[in-house]
């Protein structure tokens, strides 16, 4: 895979223009610089020996930053499907890592929360991965970080509107380009949205 994203054709000019050419060269990237950081958690998840696998790393992150959480919900916020997220939380339940907890919202689906142990390892985590990206990466100056968080978000967002079947046009921005909210204007968002209202 090369770095430069061959010239798409364009409808009229025969030629793709600026912004769609580096959309497709952000989206080339994405999977090797996946693939390049889980590779990378896993040598430091090795180094340390705490026995995570990346996916696991990933699990208490967001059980660090989001709290207690069921595994539908887990898999939702994370981008995946159930099984492989029951998977990481039996494996980090052997570890002592997350602990089960009654969930008064539904009995049936337990809440997963971090034990004191779990807490302390991705605490442990993270002021290293933080320290490291201090070090390496602190020629990247912050507005760049956040043009870059809000470029992928809005990726994630169309992609999803994909996978769902839905055709949402761009949602209006006021003069400080903050995007307007409304209802979902598509029955499958609307059925999207009800079901992780109640898929707890």
């Amino acid at each position: 895979m090369t770095d430069t994203a061959p010239a798409s054709r364009g409808h009229d000019s025969g030629e793709a223009a600026p912004a769609e050419a580096l959309l497709y060269d952000v989206i080339r990237r994405l999977w090797p610089l996946h693939r390049t950081v889980v590779r990378a958690v896993e040598r430091e998840l090795k180094d340390t020996g705490t026995g995570m696998t990346a996916g696991e790393h990933a699990l208490l992150d967001a059980l660090h930053t989001e709290g207690p959480r069921t595994v539908p919900q887990l898999a939702r916020s994370m981008g995946l499907d159930r099984q492989p997220v029951q998977r990481w939380v039996n494996h980090a339940l052997e570890l002592d890592l997350v602990v089960t907890a009654p969930n008064p919202a539904h009995r049936r689906s337990s809440l997963i929360d971090l034990t004191p142990q779990g807490a302390a390892a991705i605490r442990g985590i993270q002021e290293f991965e933080s320290a490291e990206l201090r070090q390496r990466l602190a020629d990247l100056p912050a507005a760049d970080i956040r043009t870059t968080l809000h470029v992928l978000d809005r990726l994630g967002e169309e992609f999803r509107h994909l996978v769902n079947g839905s055709r949402v046009p761009p949602e209006e921005t006021d003069t400080r380009g903050n995007r307007d909210t409304h209802p979902p204007s598509h029955p499958h968002e609307a059925k999207d949205a009800n079901a992780h209202n109640h898929d707890v």
